[in-house]
């Protein structure tokens, strides 16, 4: 099975209600929250906000409603959602990860 890890900045109020949804839902397997400052472009102008980055770990497989998901729960109008392949891992961590995702 291939894994991923989900990366997703959101407002750090909205952060640990969306990860528990995402754990409730058997999408993801576990969350990581880190606050961050953000600096972006958004409509011509630079911005910079206080932001929760969420570093979540799923399969390959689950990743379609995962991002479904997000894009349904998610406070932004454009969300960062992206997905990174995870090349190698501890075999116990990544059968346990199969294990909890559905």
């Amino acid at each position: 099975m291939e894994h991923l890890v989900v990366l997703c900045t959101c407002p750090e109020a909205e952060a640990p209600d969306l990860a528990r949804s995402l754990l409730d839902e058997r999408l993801i397997a576990c969350a990581n929250l880190a606050t961050v400052t953000s600096l972006y472009t958004w409509k011509g102008e630079i911005e910079e906000a206080r932001e929760t980055l969420l570093f979540m770990k799923t399969t390959e497989e689950r990743w379609p409603a995962l991002h479904e998901r997000i894009e349904e729960l998610h406070s932004y109008d454009v969300p960062e959602v992206l997905a990174l392949p995870v090349t190698d891992g501890a075999a116990d961590y990544l059968a346990w990860l199969d294990g909890v995702v559905e």
